[in-house]
């Protein structure tokens, strides 16, 4: 959309100029209009009205160009006086201070992104690869649409396939079953054994006992040790019975292991069958990152899903723009006093006035998009990835998207969503519309960065929402201190915030600079802050491999072009409209610059190349510990639901062995 808007308004741009210049270099040659594009010359005798018409006064030229190009500072002064001097250098002043201040800040951020970032964060991918230790991902492929012929297994197509095509470097495979309800009958399992072994290791703490109704105050007296127990019990005897049902529910989907990272590679990227639907293959992700519900849910099911979160996606931004209005009504008291007459008494209080305008609407608007992040992460879940990485990486980028379109667009566009709608379906007024809207928001910005960055980054260090869910869930479900989960890195709402702030700190350099020191702030702290919490307080749950950079990359290219497009209107609209052209080539430069960086490093960011997958497997050849990274690669994705699970005193040994095992060359 950008793109297409960029060349229309380039062309409508380009075109009127000619058009303007043309008629310009005719009308100023016809017989009577030099009284109107020369007058000064007439009154001085240095040109005289023309009365007859010729057939080279229709013919455009550029000499007028060159003389005005040509007439130096010096003519200037001695025909006109040092005030049109000062005139002129108005102009030129206006015109290079910002034409340079884009250019040049264009060039940084660039330089920055290709030197200091991309090709580093590339380096660093590869060097982190080469170092690391054989992991099951890197030599294994999931396929799906498994072609199961009648009267035979998934297990049993799926090996004597792959023995056949690729015999010398197949090694086993783990069929995938459905496992839901299991799932969820586990989870309910361990938590309970975790309260059960709090309770047996402070046995005489007076939690131990409680009554057995409502939020523990009403019913009977009871001890819990007893009482989980049997419960414990219950739970297992559940979850052994689903376990046996399981072991038939199988899916058209297997992982499948190789013997060397190549193996897995060629299987990969080769097309398996003559039917591209039928044994298609993807990446593994690592056997922690698998999402195993994905499993469970059919084909068409995922199809519909993906409508569905489509369909959800748009009515969530239309319905957010409900407190985006109240946000705008607040910072314009004229406004709020006419939906509420009762409180102009209120609002003349010079302390209200500068609350309600300066604070309130950025805590407002932080508070409602507090709850976007988890909601897109309940939608990329639906969408139908088969990794937590996946999803969260989904999830980041749907959070971005609609922080920039509801919290950037919408306030700065301060109308219904249709007129936002039309301004975009209109190219040619973007640069203008934008130009005017976008300085008006600056105050509005500042006040977020602060409201929003530094209280959202004193949250963060001091965690305050995750101490009252902790007290709320000690008082009223009976859970202990003691039971806790470490959080993994919150990367579907930390890196849109941090890109967010990079685009109003881009968007807004040259028309408010005023908001950089506080951005500068917020990018100190920020930094100090998180490598606390790095260090201690989140768990790696995933490791994609710098994966997330390509969002950074795309976000800021965005950044960059944005910044053009309102560049160019506002030099439009300050009627200097070399400078304007001046600026057009910039977001094309910068779109080249990003197309460059695709074909350079992106493919990196996707898959390792056959140079670095055939040194590792090298490297493999002479390591004595491979052998039992083999043996463990075999059940490494097994799913979780079918392996044994024992918790309570009672019970055979027979329930520690494996329901099903995979099958192996």
């Amino acid at each position: 959309m950008i793109l297409s808007a960029l060349i229309t308004s380039v062309g409508i741009n380009l075109g009127l100029c000619l058009l303007f210049f043309t008629l310009y270099s005719i009308l100023r040659k016809q017989p009577g209009n030099i009284t109107v594009y020369a007058p000064r010359l007439v009154a001085e005798g240095k040109a005289q009205q023309g009365g007859q018409f010729n057939l080279e006064s229709l013919l455009p030229t550029a000499g007028w160009i060159r003389k005005a190009w040509q007439l130096s500072e010096d003519e200037i002064l001695s025909v006109l006086g040092l005030d049109a001097v000062v005139f002129m250098r108005i102009f030129i002043f206006r015109l290079w201070i910002h034409f340079c201040a884009a250019y040049v800040f264009t060039g940084v951020v660039c330089y920055l992104l290709y030197y200091q970032e991309y090709e580093y964060i590339s380096s660093k991918r590869v060097a982190y690869f080469y170092s690391s230790k054989p992991q099951p991902h890197q030599f294994t492929i999931l396929v799906r649409g498994i072609p199961i012929p009648s009267g035979g297994t998934c297990s049993e197509t799926v090996d004597s396939f792959f023995i056949e095509n690729h015999s010398s470097t197949y090694l086993s495979h783990s069929v995938v079953r459905r496992t839901s309800k299991l799932q969820g009958l586990i989870g309910d399992t361990e938590k309970l054994y975790k309260r059960l072994s709090h309770l047996k290791l402070n046995n005489h703490t007076p939690q131990r006992f409680r009554r057995d109704g409502f939020l523990g105050i009403f019913g009977r007296k009871v001890d819990l040790v007893d009482h989980y127990e049997k419960k414990l019990e219950d739970l297992e005897d559940n979850m052994r019975l689903e376990q046996s049902s399981s072991a038939g529910k199988e899916v058209p989907a297997a992982f499948v292991s190789f013997k060397s990272r190549l193996g897995a590679a060629v299987a990969l990227h080769i097309q398996q069958a003559v039917n591209p639907t039928k044994w298609v293959t993807e990446r593994a992700p690592e056997p922690q990152d698998v999402y195993w519900p994905f499993f469970s849910d059919s084909f068409i099911k995922r199809w519909i899903c993906v409508l569905v979160v489509f369909v959800a996606c748009v009515a969530l931004t239309i319905l957010f723009l409900i407190p985006v209005v109240l946000v705008q009504g607040l910072t314009h008291l004229d406004q709020l006093e006419t939906w509420f007459p009762f409180l102009k008494g209120i609002l003349k209080l010079t302390f209200v006035s500068q609350v309600i305008t300066g604070y309130l609407p950025s805590l407002i608007l932080q508070m409602f998009l507090s709850f976007v992040p988890p909601i897109m992460i309940m939608f990329s879940s639906m969408q139908g990835y088969i990794s937590l990485s996946q999803i969260e990486k989904s999830a980041c980028i749907k959070v971005l998207w609609f922080t920039i379109w509801n919290i950037f667009f919408a306030n700065v566009l301060s109308g219904s969503a249709l007129y936002q709608v039309n301004v975009f379906l209109e190219p040619k007024k973007i640069p203008s519309v934008l130009a005017e809207a976008v300085p008006a928001q600056a105050s509005f910005f500042i006040a977020y960065v602060v409201t929003s960055g530094w209280t959202s980054l004193s949250s963060e260090l001091c965690r305050l929402t995750p101490l009252i869910c902790s007290f709320f869930k000690r008082v009223f479900s009976g859970k202990d201190g003691d039971e806790f989960e470490v959080p993994s890195i919150p990367y579907h709402s930390g890196i849109p915030t941090i890109l967010f702030f990079g685009l109003l700190g881009i968007s807004y350099f040259f028309l408010a600079p005023l908001i950089l020191p506080f951005l500068l702030v917020y990018y100190c702290m920020g930094y100090i802050i998180y490598r606390n919490q790095l260090l201690n307080v989140y768990a790696l749950q995933y490791e994609t491999g710098g994966k997330f950079w390509p969002i950074v990359h795309y976000s800021t290219i965005f950044s960059l072009v944005l910044m053009h497009i309102i560049a160019i209107g506002i030099f439009g609209l300050k009627k200097v409209p070399l400078a304007s052209s001046l600026t057009i080539p910039l977001p094309i430069l910068t779109l080249l610059f990003n197309e460059y960086c695709q074909k350079r490093f992106l493919p990196l960011f996707k898959s390792f190349p056959m140079e670095c997958l055939v040194k590792k497997d090298r490297e493999d050849v002479n390591d004595p510990t491979m052998g039992e990274f083999y043996e463990k690669l075999v059940t490494a994705y097994r799913d979780p639901g079918l392996m044994s699970l024992r918790y309570s005193r009672s019970g055979t040994e027979g329930y520690n062995s494996p329901l099903l095992h995979a099958a192996r060359v």
